[in-house]
């Protein structure tokens, strides 16, 4: 089946990622900023900061080195960029650090990845997949820089597509609320606010990490899919919810 590289695999959505394409025969190799959870079931495991990557070639071009002696000439299938921050101030609030490791992380860090690793997703027909968010299109107060730095890596798939072409499929999904352990800790001893929140979507339910990963998967897989720069919604049917004040 191939390797997948997948970041950000220590968070809830990452490490059902890993559970995922484990299940589904890749050899996974997983990057995160912490060191790893137990019993997480990738191959190769680097702490790896994404912004300093961006920053200092030097030390990316030896994570990028990392990874590739951890690939061992095996076909590279995907790349999933699921690594992502958020900081959640006022537009009044927002320093330029905060824009600056906001957008280091969720926008150039998928980027450069994809760069480095192009000869081996073209040489295997691969893909790259990016954990974008809706709120690259619909958001709220005090997600100024998050929802901007998805919109940014939601369009820069579909431009990546348009690039690449037919030798790397470039596609993202995006989430909405998704019942992790960080999400549930934000609605501790509130569960009635976390049931409105599930009763607002049509589906009835936050959506699930293991669900969530099962989709990448399947978006990811077959070689040579027509499937390429979509930007795919995960919304329990949300974003179609007008939220009316009347």
């Amino acid at each position: 089946m191939g390797c997948v590289i997948i970041t950000g695999a220590a968070g809830g959505i990452g490490q059902a990622l890993v559970r995922a394409f484990a299940d589904a025969g890749h050899a996974v190799i997983a990057t995160d900023l912490i060191a790893s959870p137990p019993k997480l079931r990738a191959e190769h495991y680097a702490v790896c900061d994404l912004r300093r990557m961006v920053i200092d070639e030097v030390y990316a071009l030896a994570i990028v080195s990392s990874i590739r002696q951890s690939l061992d000439g095996r076909p590279l299938a995907a790349l999933v960029n699921n690594a992502a921050v958020q900081i959640l101030k006022s537009a009044d609030a927002l320093s330029r650090e905060d824009w600056h490791a906001t957008l280091d992380v969720n926008v150039l860090a998928p980027f450069f990845l994809a760069q480095a690793f192009l000869p081996e997703l073209a040489s295997a027909r691969g893909t790259v997949l990016n954990i974008s968010s809706i709120h690259a299109r619909l958001t709220k107060p005090s997600f100024v820089a998050y929802a901007t730095s998805k919109a940014a890596l939601s369009a820069m798939t579909r431009a990546m597509a348009v690039e690449l072409g037919a030798s790397v499929r470039v596609n993202a999904i995006e989430p909405a609320a998704i019942s992790t352990e960080m999400l549930r800790a934000g609605f501790a001893g509130n569960l009635q606010d976390y049931a409105r929140l599930e009763n607002h979507h049509p589906s009835g339910a936050i959506g699930n990490p293991d669900d969530l990963a099962r989709f990448a998967v399947a978006v990811t897989a077959t070689p040579g899919c027509f499937l390429n720069g979509a930007v795919l919604g995960f919304d329990g049917g949300i974003a179609g919810r007008l939220h009316d004040p009347a």
